[in-house]
C-alpha cells in the first residue's frame, strides 16, 4: 500500500480537480446537472477504492490534514461577502428571502429527522439529509461530518455525499418544472419595467481594471486577509467551544471575516478586493472537495439506500409545496416571484449553481427576471451560509 504525505493527497486531488472538469466537458449530461468538478473527480477515486476493497486490496492511504484549512479557508472567503450595507441596499426582498430560505431549514432537519426516526436511525441522520447537505450542499455537508461522526452518525461524510449528490440531480430537475408549472397555471408574465436592467450582485463591487503589479498585490492582499481571519477566528473558535457550543470549526473564521468586511465597508480600512477573496475561496474549495471525496469509505453506505431515496423524496415534495405557497405569496406572487422559485428549489435542494442555471432556462423562454437574478444569488451564495450554520449547530447541541 502506498502512503501518501499531505502534499502528495492536495497534488492527486489536484489532479482529480483537472480530470473532473476534463470529464464534465466532454460529458454534457453532467454540465446539464451542473454536477462540480471536483465530486467528479473525486468520485471517481472513492469508487475505484471501493472496487479494490471487493478484492481485498488498499493501493493507496492517503493522509487529509490539509483538508481542514482548505475547508476553513472557503468559509472565510464566504465570510467576506456577508455585508450588512449589501443586505440593507438589496431591500426588504432579500430579507424576506432569507428568512424563507432559513425556516426552510428549520424544516429539513424536522423532516428528516422525521424520517431517521422511521427506519430506526439516530436523529442526527436526519439533520445529516436535511439542511446540512440539502440547503447547505457537499462543502457544508462534509464540513460539519465530524461533528455528526463524534454524535453517533456513522459514516456521516459518505451519507452527507449521498444526499448532497442526489439534492444537486433533484434540484436541477425539478426546479424549472415546478417555475413553470406557477408560470402557466398562473398566467404569470414579465412586466413591461422588468426590461429596466437590475445589478446583479457581483456589479456591486466593481473594480476598476488595474495592472499586472496591482493584481498581484490585490491577490497577495486577499490571501493575506483570509488567513488573518482564519487565524483570530480560530482563537473565536475555540471561546465558543469553551462555552459548551458545538460548532463546525469554521465558525470562528467565518465571523472573523464578516466582521473584517464590515469594517471595511464603513471604514475603507483594508480596501478588500472581493474579486480576489472570491478566486482563493473557489480554489481552496474544489480542492477541499477534491481531498474530501477521494478519501470517502463508500461502503459505509450499505443499507442507507432506501432510507436516502425515502427522505429526498420527502424532502423535494416538502419544497415543492413551500414555493407553490408561502414563497410565491409572500415575494408579490408575480412573474420574477415564479423565476425565484425555480431557483429556491434549485439551492434549497442542491447549490447555487443550480439555481442560476434554473433560473437562466426559465428567462431564456419566458424572458428576463432581473429581480430574482438580484435576490436568489445573494440569498443562496452566501448568507443561507450563515443561517443554515447556525440551524444545524442548534439541531446539533440540541440532540447530542
Amino acid at each position: 500500500m502506498l502512503t501518501l504525505d499531505p502534499i502528495q493527497t492536495l497534488a492527486c486531488g489536484g489532479l482529480c480537480l483537472v480530470a473532473g472538469y476534463a470529464i464534465r466537458r466532454r460529458l454534457p449530461l453532467l454540465s446539464r446537472f451542473n454536477i462540480p468538478a471536483p465530486v467528479i473527480g473525486g468520485l471517481l477515486v472513492a469508487l475505484g477504492l471501493l472496487a479494490c476493497r471487493h478484492w481485498n486490496v488498499r493501493p493507496l492511504q492517503f493522509d487529509t490534514g490539509l483538508e481542514r484549512p482548505l475547508m476553513i479557508a472557503f468559509f472565510t472567503a464566504i465570510g467576506f461577502n456577508a455585508s450588512v450595507s449589501l443586505l440593507k441596499a438589496s431591500g426588504r426582498q432579500v430579507a424576506l428571502f432569507l428568512g424563507l430560505a432559513t425556516v426552510l431549514a428549520v424544516v429539513q432537519n424536522v423532516v428528516g429527522i422525521g424520517v431517521a426516526k422511521a427506519f430506526g436511525l439516530p436523529p442526527l441522520f436526519g439533520v445529516v439529509t436535511g439542511s446540512a447537505t440539502l440547503a447547505g450542499g457537499p462543502a457544508t455537508g462534509l464540513a460539519f461530518a465530524p461533528l455528526f461522526e463524534q454524535a453517533g452518525v456513522h459514516g456521516a461524510q459518505s451519507v452527507a455525499l449521498a444526499s448532497a449528490m442526489a439534492g444537486i440531480v433533484c434540484g436541477s430537475v425539478i426546479g424549472a418544472p415546478v417555475a413553470t408549472m406557477l408560470i402557466e397555471r398562473l398566467g404569470l408574465r414579465r412586466a413591461p419595467s422588468a426590461a429596466v436592467a437590475v445589478a446583479p450582485p457581483a456589479a456591486v463591487c466593481v473594480e476598476e481594471p488595474v495592472g499586472e503589479v496591482d493584481r498581484a498585490y490585490q491577490a497577495l492582499k486577499s490571501f493575506v486577509l483570509i488567513l488573518l481571519a482564519m487565524g483570530v477566528g480560530g482563537w473565536i473558535s475555540d471561546g465558543l467551544g469553551a462555552l459548551g457550543l458545538t460548532l463546525p470549526s469554521y465558525i470562528g473564521a467565518m465571523l472573523m471575516g464578516a466582521l473584517l468586511r464590515n469594517v471595511d465597508d464603513r471604514l475603507g480600512w483594508f480596501g478588500l478586493s472581493l474579486p480576489g477573496i472570491d478566486l482563493v475561496g473557489g480554489i481552496c474549495l474544489s480542492l477541499f472537495l477534491a481531498v474530501a471525496l477521494m478519501d470517502l469509505h463508500l461502503w459505509e453506505l450499505a443499507g442507507l439506500a432506501l432510507p436516502l431515496l425515502v427522505n429526498l423524496g420527502v424532502q423535494a415534495l416538502v419544497v415543492v409545496l413551500f414555493c407553490c405557497w408561502p414563497l410565491l405569496r409572500l415575494m408579490g406572487r408575480d412573474y420574477d416571484a415564479a423565476v425565484m422559485a425555480g431557483g429556491f428549489t434549485g439551492f434549497m435542494l442542491g447549490t447555487t449553481a443550480n439555481a442560476m442555471a434554473v433560473m437562466g432556462s426559465l428567462t431564456e423562454r419566458y424572458g428576463p427576471a432581473p429581480r430574482a437574478f438580484l435576490v436568489a444569488p445573494l440569498v443562496g451564495a452566501f448568507f443561507i451560509d450563515f443561517t443554515n450554520a447556525i440551524v444545524i449547530t442548534v439541531f446539533i447541541n440540541g440532540w447530542k
